[in-house]
């Protein structure tokens, strides 16, 4: 069903990473909830598939406002690809290497993609579109980890625990830098796991799905003193169309300068599993690995206050059961995504 458009007025809005898992879903969402012309700025990389944006339930309808752009933002915006993207009212930059295992492998693609790919757009931003909003998406691992159940709040200092997640603090950094020298028009979001139709079946919510129908066993993170379990790894989770809607409420209603955490629910990955077995109707073999010896960089719990976002009235449009139940709905329609 179509989202009644909630944001009238002709606009343009340039997302990187549009192909991607979120970028899709943020497609989507904007869509269905405004008249705004979108630009997908897209490299294809193992993580852009044109199919994820085929696959979305609009497509066919309103793909004459949507426009690919194929580059790669680790080098600078031509004034060729310029003079194809055009005018732009808004810029979300949301494209970014993201595994954190790979980051592990390799860090320097992270260094390169995530601060100088950010330090590009930022440049594209002072040179050709000064006038524009520029958003740029962050993480929830750029605090480090959240202990003791805490959620951390925008402003707290940054402790990143890998590769990956000191690349989005360093490219938090020049965004703020760029809107206090340059007085450019430039907000920060952090969010947290995004999950979601169309996800990589090697994450968590496919992986558990696909497992659990086919009688294997689901891993889940956890810490042992003296083999027994103590602790067991917890994470807000976020539906990619809640991250989405999250979006475009800061794109009309943040303030310059400003971070803001777009934040879900908070759950073990042993409620998320137990939930996703309820909806299944069958019994998951759980096995609990000690997290540090099994995903050594990782960080045990995740967690954001989204206090600051619900004061200027954000509300999530669904829930975390809602968001669960139609994931896992949609897996079992369509089980070609399990599948990769």
């Amino acid at each position: 069903m179509q989202t009644t458009i909630k944001y009238k007025g002709k606009k343009k809005v340039l997302l990187t990473g549009g192909a991607g898992f979120i970028g899709h879903h943020t497609v989507e969402h904007f869509l269905k909830s405004t008249d705004w012309d979108i630009v997908v700025l897209d490299r294809l990389s193992y993580a852009g598939n044109l199919n994820f944006l085929k696959d979305i339930e609009v497509w066919e309808k309103e793909n004459h406002r949507v426009s690919i752009v194929h580059h790669d933002f680790k080098a600078p915006i031509s004034e060729t690809t310029h003079n194809l993207i055009g005018k732009i009212d808004y810029i979300i930059h949301m494209g970014a290497e993201s595994h954190v295992d790979r980051s592990i492998d390799d860090p320097i693609p992270f260094a390169e993609s995530n601060v100088i790919g950010t330090v590009n757009m930022l440049e594209y931003l002072r040179h050709y579109q000064p006038k524009a909003r520029f958003l740029y998406i962050s993480t929830d691992e750029v605090y480090g980890p959240a202990y003791d159940k805490h959620l951390h709040k925008e402003g707290e200092p940054h402790k990143p625990s890998n590769p990956y997640s000191a690349s989005k603090s360093g490219a938090e950094a020049f965004c703020y830098a760029y809107w206090n020298t340059y007085e450019l028009d430039i907000m920060i979001t952090n969010t947290m796991n995004n999950f979601g139709e169309r996800q990589n079946p090697e994450k968590f919510f496919p992986l558990v799905v696909k497992n659990a129908l086919e009688g294997k066993p689901v891993i889940l993170h956890c810490k042992k003193e003296n083999g027994k379990i103590v602790d067991v790894s917890s994470r807000c989770w976020l539906h990619a169309r809640n991250h989405a809607d999250g979006i475009l409420y800061v794109l009309e209603k943040g303030k310059a300068g400003e971070s803001y955490n777009i934040t879900g629910e908070w759950a073990t990955v042993e409620d998320i599993a137990k939930m996703i077995s309820k909806i299944l109707n069958k019994e998951i073999n759980y096995v609990f690995e000690d997290f540090h010896s099994f995903r050594p960089g990782h960080d045990m719990h995740y967690g954001l206050d989204g206090t600051k976002l619900e004061k200027l009235g954000w509300v999530p449009p669904y829930t975390l059961n809602e968001s669960v139940k139609s994931t896992v709905k949609w897996m079992l329609d369509n089980p070609k995504w399990l599948k990769g």
